[in-house]
């Protein structure tokens, strides 16, 4: 790992740099996202409490067109580190849900560099980022969301990515909750998120550049998700979660949520695809909700 020791000579200076992002959760972005995920959009009135996992929404970079890499991300160095390597998806996440974003009134995310981890794996070298997301509102802390991007290195012109290795989902589901991945929802996610990832909405770039055999349904998308089927079927106040992807949808597709009963203020779900491909998997945790004001 010579060279990528000498990477983290520059990256190192990064961990622990924090950026502040401010959002007025304003009320036609809150109805769109409702609208977005079939919720009435006029139900929603300035000052309610918006669902506990809808922060993840919020909070999209203004980064300048000027400013945008030929991936659709912000050029590296601008918001996050300059990893030398082109291709980053996101892969686990860690989450602690202390209140509710309220409509229509200011919040900040504090952004933290938490670790960069090089390594070499199945795939080749990679790096792991490690991102730390602070939401508060009206002073008072909302969530924590820490989460993992994988950093790989180009696809050779001509050849398929051998990133993820498929394995069957479990079917001894109490439940499920099925979404077909359309082309409509998979473009109003990345225009409420401001995501420009051009594996959401290219085709060709993404086969031809990044080794997909098809335009890639966003992961924060399959994770927003994942949390509406479970909270479907759970009693109690949404505290935290973690979640892990483990293979691509793609659009066009469709996400197939299982779950077990709720025990014990705990929900273990996953999500297949129309195969029966496992894509990723959410353990929850839930408080009474008398306990959780």
């Amino acid at each position: 790992m010579g060279w990528m020791d000498d990477a983290m000579t520059e990256l190192r200076p990064w961990i622990g740099r924090v950026r502040t992002v401010e959002d007025d959760i304003g009320m036609m972005a809150v109805r769109r996202v409702a609208a977005t995920f079939n919720v009435d959009p006029e139900s929603i009135k300035r000052g309610q409490e918006l669902p506990p996992h809808w922060f993840t929404v919020f909070f999209g970079e203004t980064i300048r067109q000027g400013e945008l890499g030929p991936d659709g991300h912000p050029n590296k160095g601008i918001v996050l580190p300059p990893i030398p390597m082109p291709r980053r998806m996101g892969a686990g996440r860690r989450v602690e849900i202390m209140g509710r974003l309220r409509a229509g009134e200011p919040a900040i995310k504090k952004a933290e560099v938490a670790d960069i981890v090089p390594k070499t794996g199945r795939s080749g070298d990679i790096f792991v980022l490690t991102m730390r997301h602070t939401i508060e509102q009206a002073g008072k802390p909302i969530a924590v969301d820490t989460f993992d991007a994988i950093y790989r290195p180009a696809v050779p012109a001509g050849q398929k990515t051998t990133a993820t290795v498929a394995s069957k989902a479990r079917n001894d589901q109490a439940w499920n909750e099925t979404t077909q991945l359309t082309n409509t929802i998979n473009f109003r996610y990345g225009a409420v998120t401001w995501n420009a990832h051009r594996i959401h909405y290219d085709g060709d770039y993404t086969r031809s550049e990044e080794g997909y055999p098809a335009i890639v349904s966003n992961g924060g998308l399959s994770m927003h998700l994942m949390v509406d089927a479970a909270l479907k079927h759970a009693q109690g106040a949404l505290t935290g979660y973690t979640a892990r992807l483990v293979h691509p949808l793609w659009v066009g597709d469709l996400i197939d949520v299982r779950g077990e009963p709720q025990k014990d203020g705990r929900l273990k779900i996953w999500a297949a695809d129309k195969n029966g491909v496992l894509c990723g998997e959410m353990d929850l945790e839930f408080a009474p909700k008398e306990a959780s004001a």
